[in-house]
């Protein structure tokens, strides 16, 4: 039977037999370089690398802001050689000896330079000062571990102890669940360290980008005194389908979007990657002056 098929679409194969030649021949599309160009995931269009750097790697044609770097986060919005880096070197531990969650946390640090996935430090922003932490989803996407939570607490602490407005970028999958309970504890920690950070009378802008979900919406991300969003991006808890098997009700099609939060009172501000550090930087002064 298997036989008979296959004479079928041969028969019905109507070109010629490649020769020698071309069979051997290299395949030239595999021979361009992979990030030569950008592949928009909402509009499909194609976009030349070097363009969407240029306009902060958000796609021109329909504005969909894709996920960036720590370090390029840092770069677009702190000063020139302001920021100082906190606690670079903290590395996470395996508390409940989960299988291959060191390799795994070993490859990452290789592949993305990064100890965890937050980078925390102090920088000025058009010369006001604060304290700003940055969520990497390259690691692991920026699920919290025990190093994230502390690094995220300990940079709270510093700015309340030194009475600095802080300026969170969320990112992340949620907890770590390599990490078990203690990473489930790091959503009391972060929270009770913005607590202190708020009853000191100081500035708290988070700023939400893609994805903000789990026990990282859950906590610190939420908790911000001001609630900033890139347009677009993903906010939330748990997942669509688990909310509508739950309720067995059909959700928005636009459910999660910062433009729904916005529009329900969980957001305050949507702004777009190109104004975000004139924002942020007119935020801080507002708050300086008052």
């Amino acid at each position: 039977m298997l036989e008979d098929l296959f004479n079928v679409v041969k028969t019905r194969w109507s070109g010629p037999e490649p020769s020698e030649g071309e069979k051997k021949a290299p395949d030239k599309a595999a021979s361009i370089p992979k990030d030569l160009a950008f592949k928009c995931p909402r509009c499909l269009k194609v976009v030349m690398t070097d363009e969407l750097v240029k306009n902060l790697k958000v796609c021109p044609h329909c504005g969909y802001h894709s996920r960036i770097s720590a370090e390029e986060r840092i770069t677009i919005t702190a000063d020139k050689n302001s920021f100082r880096e906190f606690d670079r070197d903290m590395l996470s531990k395996n508390p409940i000896d989960f299988p291959d969650y060191d390799l795994k946390q070993e490859e990452l640090r290789k592949k993305t330079g990064l100890k965890d996935a937050v980078v925390t430090g102090e920088c000025t922003i058009r010369s006001e000062k604060c304290v700003i932490g940055v969520m990497d989803s390259r690691y692991m996407m920026a699920s919290m571990g025990s190093v994230v939570g502390e690094k995220i607490t300990r940079a709270f602490e510093y700015a309340t102890e030194n009475r600095l407005p802080v300026i969170m970028f969320t990112a992340s999958g949620g907890a770590r669940m390599q990490e078990g309970i203690v990473s489930l504890m790091q959503m009391a920690k972060t929270s009770g360290a913005v607590a202190k950070h708020s009853d000191a009378g100081l500035l708290y802008i988070s700023v939400m980008t893609d994805p903000t979900t789990g026990g990282v919406t859950a906590s610190f991300a939420s908790l911000g005194d001001i609630i900033i969003a890139e347009p677009k991006v993903l906010i939330g808890f748990a997942g669509r389908r688990v909310i509508e098997g739950t309720i067995k009700q059909k959700l928005p099609d636009d459910f999660q979007t910062a433009e729904f939060m916005l529009e329900h009172g969980f957001v305050d501000m949507i702004a777009e990657r190109k104004n975000m550090r004139r924002t942020l930087a007119h935020i801080l002064k507002l708050h300086k002056g008052g």
